[in-house]
């Protein structure tokens, strides 16, 4: 009996693996929010801004010490070392309410050393519509240490840029929609039709028949209850699971710091590479002429340079066809190129046609 069972189960096709709906889209209207606002963080221990080089600084002392009844000759030159001016970020979740604390970021804007052990002053948080949402205020918490003495210095992570958690009050709400009408939307994360067509049939074998429709590669119509019905019923869709479709073969090439990632689509066809090194070695001596005594010449100092170029001999390497991913590694690991020279290769693959996949350069 228990090999019976083994045999089954090794006919049975292979299930792959299945995402929840949640990961894969989201409801449209529900979206986070971008705020921003101007402030400053005072009771910095000499690290602030030089206020000569950021007068900005000083007009906001100004400008705030004026609303609380202190006004200052025109003629004031204000020399503060301890107050840093700073933009002031944070995100507003979807159906956030009023009294609700969210946290935000604080970066440096002027020549300030270090936020560290700063206080940031009332600050309010506006949207793109010119709106306040929401008003910041806290102690700055920086996640590094610095010091300096006799010209020396040290530094662990970045000083200009601290967090305040829960350092925002919302003040306004912003009204989210769940639906028009009688109908929902999803939208992926990412266009694939495939995908889309599998989440429909899901939906609709596992809900109710024609209750989901593609609009595209992207957007699904649901139709969905009212009222408060349509709160569990968008609970029950995003907690489907749907196995997605496997994506476009890519790989993304980071030119600057010469990283090389591919994805599981990634294959090889049957090809020959060369790989060679090109070196160049520059080397300049100096030699100093000395003249006669009583000569009445000048010591004058040459330099003689040399310049040596190394070729190192490159073999045709044959690369066999890779059709999964450890092969396709495997195959470019026996050039032992580098991870520069990699780049150039994989270009050169991609354009004789050998590499199939799509080539992004960030």
């Amino acid at each position: 009996m228990k090999q019976l069972i083994l045999i089954l189960a090794m006919l049975l096709p292979f299930t792959a693996s299945a995402d929840r709906i949640k990961d894969m889209a989201s409801i449209q209207g529900v979206r986070d929010n971008q705020l921003i606002g101007y402030g400053l963080v005072v009771g910095l221990d000499g690290s602030g801004d030089q206020t000569t080089q950021t007068p900005f600084t000083v007009q906001s002392i100004i400008s705030m010490l004026s609303q609380m009844g202190v006004n200052l000759p025109q003629s004031t030159s204000l020399q503060l070392k301890n107050v840093a001016a700073v933009m002031v970020t944070a995100t507003l979740p979807p159906f956030s309410k009023p009294g609700q604390t969210i946290d935000v970021t604080a970066s440096s804007i002027g020549n300030a050393k270090s936020l560290r052990g700063g206080m940031l002053l009332m600050t309010p948080l506006k949207g793109a519509d010119g709106q306040v949402y929401a008003m910041a205020q806290g102690n700055v918490l920086v996640g590094g240490v610095g010091a300096s003495s006799g010209g020396a210095s040290v530094q662990v992570n970045h000083l200009s840029v601290g967090r305040v958690p829960a350092g925002a009050t919302v003040e306004r709400a912003i009204p989210t929609l769940l639906g028009q009408g009688g109908f929902i939307h999803l939208e992926l994360k990412a266009t694939d039709f495939t995908t889309v067509a599998r989440i429909v049939e899901v939906i609709n074998g596992q809900i109710a028949q024609d209750l989901a429709s593609a609009l595209d590669g992207r957007v699904i119509q649901v139709r969905a209850p009212a009222g408060n019905e349509r709160v569990a019923f968008i609970s029950r869709i995003e907690n489907l699971e749907v196995s997605p479709a496997q994506g476009i073969a890519k790989v993304i090439i980071n030119a600057r710091t010469g990283s090389v990632v591919m994805n599981q689509a990634v294959t090889l066809d049957n090809c020959a590479v060369a790989h060679g090194n090109l070196t160049v070695v520059i080397s300049t001596d100096s030699a100093v002429s000395q003249p006669n005594p009583l000569s009445r010449g000048q010591t004058v100092q040459t330099d003689k340079t040399t310049i040596d170029v190394k070729t190192d001999q490159g073999g045709l390497v044959q690369l066999q066809k890779g059709v999964s991913l450890s092969e396709v590694v495997k195959a470019l690991n026996s050039i032992g190129a580098t991870p520069q020279d990699l780049l150039a290769i994989l270009q050169a693959m991609k354009s004789s046609g050998a590499l199939h996949a799509e080539l992004e350069i960030i």
